[in-house]
């Protein structure tokens, strides 16, 4: 009778710990991820041409500032900064002593801490018989305290170079930062006296 009796009260809190345990317990987040496809994670969104070359410019843009502010604020003579200037002369076709020049000049005169890509269009212009490719973006300043230091207009001039090794893939570069758009030419072709 004894060995009924434990054997029935080990049952009962046997039972009583599995039904406790059996609740759901939630998926964590690392589990979500890990499980988790691009399909089911992310929303497929179709962009154009326009649209993709829109975002990454933006998106190239902004990397650009993060890095420059990020630049500035060092003593401009270490190792990492040497590695932050080396990646900010990767986003150029061909870079030159010049390159950052207007960029540092005037990110130090407002001491700029940090900058956001409000909006940016990107738009070609016709040069001859060249088609130009440029981004016309609006970026607000922000000081140390993340105080708005105003919004500027601003230009860029970039190129896209395909990859020889894989087709449809294409390579962004920056040809000017912080470019002056084309000035047209004031004197119209046309008959003269």
């Amino acid at each position: 009778m004894k060995k009924i009796n434990k054997f029935l009260i080990f049952t009962v809190l046997f039972l009583a710990f599995v039904s406790c345990n059996n609740k759901k317990t939630e998926v964590s987040d690392l589990d979500k991820l890990r499980n988790s496809t691009n399909v089911k994670s992310y929303p497929a969104v179709q962009m154009d041409s326009m649209q993709a070359i829109n975002s990454i410019t933006k998106q190239k843009v902004q990397e650009l500032l993060d890095l420059s502010t990020l630049y500035l604020s060092g003593n401009r003579n270490t190792e990492i900064d040497t590695v932050i200037y080396s990646q900010m002369e990767s986003y150029f076709h061909k870079p030159d002593s010049l390159t950052f020049k207007r960029l540092f000049r005037e990110l130090d005169s407002l001491k700029v801490k940090s900058v956001k890509v409000n909006s940016l269009n990107v738009y070609k212009e016709f040069y001859k018989k060249d088609t130009l490719d440029y981004a016309k973006f609006n970026l607000e300043y922000f000081d140390a305290k993340n105080k708005s230091l105003g919004t500027f207009e601003k230009n860029a001039q970039y190129i896209l170079l395909s990859t020889p090794m894989i087709k449809k893939e294409f390579k962004f570069y920056f040809l000017d930062f912080y470019s002056a758009p084309l000035k047209k030419d004031s004197i119209s072709t046309g008959v003269t006296r």
